[in-house]
């Protein structure tokens, strides 16, 4: 009988250490992250969409995606914060690259 209980407190407590302490962890991490948020951060959202902050309200945040273009996200979507030298600037398009076909003609066989 006694142990039996000694095997369940030691099963209740590898639970909690293994299960339950990185979850309120990464719950805290999470929750810091969104409340240091501040307009012009570029983050990531949990669905992978990139942009910057534009506007920041109670439970929601304005996310400019492309020039002139603004979603409505729940905070809580956010997933990371990028770090000024992840951020990689599209390269300019060449225009003369965009005469010719977009895919190469297979040949006959």
């Amino acid at each position: 009988m006694t142990a039996a209980l000694i095997y369940l407190a030691i099963l209740v407590v590898a639970f909690f250490l293994l299960i339950v302490l990185p979850q309120r962890r990464r719950m805290s991490a999470h929750r810091a992250l969104v409340d240091a948020m501040d307009v012009g951060d570029d983050i990531v959202t949990t669905s992978g969409i990139h942009g910057v902050v534009r506007e920041i309200h109670e439970s929601t945040l304005e996310l400019e995606i492309a020039p002139g273009v603004v979603v409505t996200l729940a905070r809580g979507a956010v997933s990371s914060r990028r770090r000024p030298s992840e951020i990689v600037e599209a390269p300019e398009s060449d225009p003369e690259a965009l005469d010719g076909p977009a895919v190469e003609p297979r040949p006959n066989d």
